[in-house]
């Protein structure tokens, strides 16, 4: 259980900016690791110092967490000291000469065109299941959506006619985005002859549901792909958000602009984006060196 102060730091952030319940989670995890640390060293709030601090950033490095996650919790607890001192809940402010490790640059897992096709291409569409499965996978490809913004749109969303959908993203940011033929085809088809079997006779304005005719979950989502992947005999570390990092590596290959990327991946920061670039040059470098006679 958090202390009070902590909890107070979490209402006013979820009210006044507004974060994602996602995001609220990830500070509430974060934040119930340090209180944990706390009661164990039997300290409370207004005992934390930098050297408490850098202790517990040792015990977390200690446990094996990743550069990313020990910097995450540094994020995490800088926002929620420099909220406490504001407030008058602590003397000082413990975070201030506390400096986040740096982040290893990490290029995620690409699929190539031919791996997407093999995996697009599993499903058993003759069944209710492997038709939602088929429709789902294709619009992930299709769009590069979030599993979250996958699993979260309804019937309202969907503007088929027009070939666009709506979303909202992180920071509740409302995006439009525009959806190939194919993916609309196998969209249509899973609408009318799969979603009405799995409902089974319920209401529900989510789009993909699970066998239990309820909103299908981010795991759900998770675990249909990875039994694919097998089947496919893919040996990269596939997830969800793979088929999100391919559509960007795709689109960018094939010469769209990095601002167009940006905009259907719903990033706030271009530099996010950027990263597709150092894949797309590490693909140039593939075909240079496999094609050019004197590489």
């Amino acid at each position: 259980m958090l202390p009070a102060e902590m909890e107070d730091y979490l209402r006013d952030v979820q009210i006044d900016r507004g974060l994602s319940k996602n995001t609220i989670t990830a500070y509430h995890q974060d934040l119930l690791t340090f209180t944990k640390f706390l009661e164990k060293k039997h300290k409370k709030l207004q005992d934390v110092d930098h050297l408490l601090v850098l202790t517990f950033l040792n015990e977390l490095r200690s446990l094996g967490r990743a550069n990313s996650s020990v910097a995450r919790m540094v994020t995490t607890l800088r926002k929620c000291f420099a909220y406490l001192k504001k407030e008058g809940m602590v003397a000082h402010d413990p975070m201030q000469t506390i400096k986040p490790p740096k982040k290893a640059q990490h290029l995620p897992a690409v699929l190539t065109v031919e791996e997407v096709d093999t995996l697009l291409d599993l499903p058993d569409v003759t069944k209710p299941l492997g038709l939602r499965n088929k429709a789902l996978l294709e619009l992930m490809y299709a769009t590069g959506l979030r599993v979250s913004e996958l699993v979260g749109l309804t019937l309202a969303d969907l503007h088929l006619d027009l070939a666009l959908i709506q979303t909202i993203g992180k920071g509740d940011k409302e995006r439009i985005i525009p959806v190939g033929e194919v993916a609309i085809d196998w969209l249509k088809r899973y609408l009318r002859d799969s979603r009405p079997f799995l409902l089974k006779g319920q209401k529900s304005d989510q789009i993909f549901l699970n066998d239990h005719g309820r909103s299908l979950s981010r795991q759900g989502v998770w675990q249909i792909i990875k039994k694919l992947v097998e089947q496919a005999g893919i040996k990269k570390d596939v997830s969800p958000h793979t088929l999100r990092h391919s559509f960007a590596t795709h689109i960018l290959e094939n010469g769209a602009d990095l601002r167009i990327v940006q905009e259907l991946l719903g990033h706030s920061d271009i530099s996010t984006t950027q990263i597709y670039t150092h894949i797309s040059k590490g693909r140039l470098t593939q075909v240079y060196d496999e094609f050019h006679p004197r590489a």
